[in-house]
């Protein structure tokens, strides 16, 4: 009973030093538009981000950590931010438990706001690639739970019903946004589904 409480206590204690840690990496700005009790809508400008296509999302995440590791043109150690990002098209018809496109997705780590394409370390791998993602008006759904594609999906299909009920055109397939690290408990996630809009 007395070793059930210490590893409880511990666990507790690592999973909030981690979160604490995943809250204080920089993230994008962005300015919230409008917001609701289902869905909020945000403005974020242009954002720098080192991107790499990927069949197994571990293979993926190793690529980009070696890049933010030292992997690039002056070896340069950059910090972590968030969120991780993965998108890919889905065909939302069909009963899908995972999303790919080709059977290839991408992700993406975002570069802290020090970094501009013209003085960002190179990546070395071939694989990995610098990118600036365009600005423009997002419709976002917060979730928590697992990471998985299953409950990802399930929340961009809430997603694109309440979009499509507004009468919101959607222009990009979505975009699952993760911020926390592999040791926080599930409930305790904070997970996003993305959708590029135009907006008036």
């Amino acid at each position: 009973m007395i070793k059930n409480h210490i590893f409880t206590l511990v666990i507790s204690l690592f999973t909030l030093i981690y979160t604490n840690i995943s809250m204080a990496l920089e993230e994008p700005s962005f300015e919230i538009i409008q917001s609701n009790a289902d869905y909020e809508i945000r403005q974020y400008g242009d954002r720098l981000a080192v991107e790499v296509e990927f069949t197994n999302e571990s293979s993926g995440f190793r690529y980009l950590f070696n890049y933010i590791s030292g992997e690039n043109t002056t070896s340069e150690e950059l910090s972590m931010t968030a969120p991780v990002t993965q998108s890919a098209k889905i065909d939302m018809t069909v009963p899908v438990t995972q999303f790919s496109k080709d059977n290839k997705m991408v992700m993406q780590f975002y570069l802290p706001s020090k970094f501009s394409i013209e003085n960002a370390p190179i990546p070395t791998n071939k694989r990995v690639n610098l990118v600036t993602i365009d600005g423009g008006y997002y419709a976002v759904l917060k979730y928590s739970g697992r990471v998985s594609d299953k409950n990802y999906i399930k929340h961009l299909s809430k997603l694109k019903g309440y979009l499509e009920k507004d009468k919101i055109e959607m222009i990009d397939d979505g975009t699952k946004a993760i911020f926390d690290g592999p040791f926080t408990l599930p409930i305790l996630r904070r997970n996003e589904a993305m959708i590029k809009i135009k907006w008036n």
